[in-house]
């Protein structure tokens, strides 16, 4: 009798797992396009750094110390030039900077009021001025470096 009662119990079990095979596996294709969507390609894992910088381990830190440190370069290097003597009424830059996968960095002014200033002259000081900077790490998205860009306010005059 046991036999019987065994048999039967276990009988549903075996009709019911063939529906786990009926499954289809998701394709490569698939499974990619779902990962990438996953992803928030607005943000980056790592920020770029700089070797004075790497011994911070907190990631919000290691971020501050970086702009920190590449604003005071910037101020350093436009504080000994002309932009003050050509336009004395201007005490702060935007800068766009841009941090490349391979390690160089680009300098570009934005500018509100582009009518007051010579943006070309203004752009030319930078990219004679902004050179020579320590090398820099580049931001890094799953392992891999990354294009970065951000604005960057830089002070002309501290009084």
């Amino acid at each position: 009798m046991r036999k019987i009662i065994l048999i039967v119990f276990l009988s549903p079990l075996l009709f019911n797992s063939c529906q786990y095979f009926e499954r289809q596996v998701p394709t490569h294709e698939e499974l990619l396009q779902k990962e990438l969507k996953s992803i928030n390609w607005k943000e980056v894992d790592e920020f770029p750094s700089f070797s004075n910088c790497d011994s911070v381990q907190d990631k919000i830190q290691k971020k501050q110390c970086f702009f920190e440190y590449l604003t005071q370069l910037i101020q350093e290097k436009l504080s000994i030039d002309t932009l003050s003597v050509l336009y004395p009424q201007l005490d702060t830059i935007d800068v766009k900077v841009t941090v490349f996968p391979n390690s160089t960095m680009q300098f570009e002014p934005q500018l509100n009021d582009t009518l007051s200033y010579n943006t070309s002259k203004i752009d030319s000081i930078l990219h004679a001025r902004l050179v020579d900077f320590p090398k820099v790490n580049p931001a890094v998205k799953r392992g891999i470096p990354v294009k970065t860009q951000f604005i960057l306010p830089v002070i002309l005059k501290v009084e």
